[in-house]
């Protein structure tokens, strides 16, 4: 992996909690609250310098332009909601350019995997642990929180574990 264990090791703790609360949010509400992606975003701002050399934490920047450019393009084509096009962006500068082939392809397999749980657990007697959750009633949407939130969970663990 181009992520450093020790970057990696850094960001976990802080961006672990702010992605299961955006799991549980956009699970429960279909929402990802703009607090929880402003927090995402202020731990890149305030750690990174102190964890990345700053040349290459300015260049992260630009990784949270173009995916908030793509995403603003597929909010405008109705392919993905405003909430996940922001903490996509949020989350964009957390992840070194190396591992981009990497992290579409675990961004990939967290979304089947969450979608097909997600689903199944829905039509199970499961769902009665939370039956208030907006994602259940949602029809075909789903909450796309899940997936971006488990990806960087698990971008960061494997960075923790197998980075340079």
């Amino acid at each position: 992996m181009g992520i450093s264990a020790s970057v990696a090791t850094w960001f976990l703790p802080l961006a672990l909690p702010i992605c299961l609360y955006v799991c549980y949010t956009d699970l429960s509400t279909m929402r990802i609250r703009n607090h929880a992606v402003i927090a995402l975003f202020a731990v890149f701002a305030l750690l990174g310098p102190f964890v990345i050399p700053l040349d290459v934490y300015a260049w992260r920047y630009v990784h949270l332009a173009v995916v908030l450019i793509a995403g603003i393009a597929l909010n405008a084509g109705g392919a993905l909601g405003a909430g996940d096009a922001k903490f996509a962006a949020a989350a964009a500068p957390f992840v070194h350019i190396a591992d981009l082939r990497f992290l579409l392809a675990l961004f990939a397999a967290t979304l089947l995997t969450g979608f097909a749980v997600h689903r199944a657990v829905k039509h199970t007697a499961l769902h009665r642990m939370a039956p208030d959750w907006e994602s259940w009633r949602s029809g075909s949407r789903f909450p796309m929180g899940l997936a971006l939130g488990g990806t960087l969970i698990l971008y960061l663990v494997m960075g923790a574990l197998y980075g340079r």
